[in-house]
């Protein structure tokens, strides 16, 4: 096989963003219905949801009907080629129905099982943040840059984004969790996937979240990775297929932030 086309992939995930804006947005802020999916937690899910995986799922169907899809609202397509796409349509569906902009629509393509390309898009702030094997980007309402890591940062000078402490349930992550958080200079909260991309920008020195669904990761990494970035599954697991991912800006805070958890 030919070296995929990054650059077109990468135009087509730009305009599967934004007809996923246009579909989820009417529902934003409306206090609509919110429905809870089965599980140990509280997991809600809106119509804005499902409305833009629809969009998606419809637009890889009509262009590339043998690339496989992985959506978190309706599931597994099989793929007929070396290319499945990864969704979350709204990651972040407690801040959605919550009504604060911190929600993203999550974006990604595996090539023969590995995360290759992947785009995180925020259409009410207008941020939109994108990585493939040619780099990584940020888009703030049409004016793009390239963006990079921030290198040379010790743990004891980090930055640390992660959803929420709370999602580090078992007694081991917790301990990993709060050792780490000891040691780094800051600690915030809330941000979901954008912690992920603050961190390829060069804003935030780690990003890192537990539990993870495949859809909520396998977007962000091209971006991390693209920047300049680097990440680990803190078991020892598969990132592609989820877990418990660290994201950090170089090699050497990656092993020091490691160290700490696994000491």
């Amino acid at each position: 096989m030919t070296t995929p086309d990054w650059t077109e992939l990468t135009r087509f995930a730009i305009a599967l963003a934004g007809a996923s804006a246009k579909a989820i947005l009417p529902h934003f802020r409306q206090n609509i219905a919110v429905d809870v999916k089965d599980g140990p937690v509280w997991d809600p899910v809106t119509e804005g949801d499902r409305a833009g995986e629809r969009v998606i799922r419809a637009m890889i169907e009509a262009h590339y009907p043998d690339h496989g899809i992985l959506g978190e609202e309706y599931g597994l397509k099989e793929a007929r080629s070396p290319f499945t796409w990864v969704l979350d349509p709204v990651d972040g569906t407690r801040a959605f129905v919550c009504g604060m902009p911190t929600w993203a629509t999550l974006i990604g393509l595996s090539f023969e099982g590995k995360p290759v390309l992947g785009l995180m898009n925020q259409p009410v702030v207008g941020d939109m943040f994108y990585g493939s094997p040619l780099g990584a980007w940020h888009d703030y309402r049409g004016l793009t840059t390239p963006i990079a890591t921030r290198k040379g940062i010790p743990l004891s000078r980090a930055a640390i984004g992660t959803t929420a402490p709370e999602l580090y349930r078992s007694v081991e992550n917790q301990r990993r969790f709060q050792a780490l958080k000891a040691r780094a200079q800051l600690t915030r909260y809330g941000g979901d996937a954008y912690f992920f991309c603050m961190m390829a920008a060069g804003h935030l020195d780690i990003a890192m979240d537990c539990g993870l669904q495949p859809y909520d990761i396998t977007p962000l990494l091209p971006i991390v990775t693209g920047a300049g970035g680097v990440a680990a599954e803190w078991t020892g697991g598969d990132m592609a297929q989820g877990g418990n991912v660290i994201t950090a800006g170089s090699p050497a805070l990656l092993e020091e932030a490691l160290a700490v958890m696994t000491s």
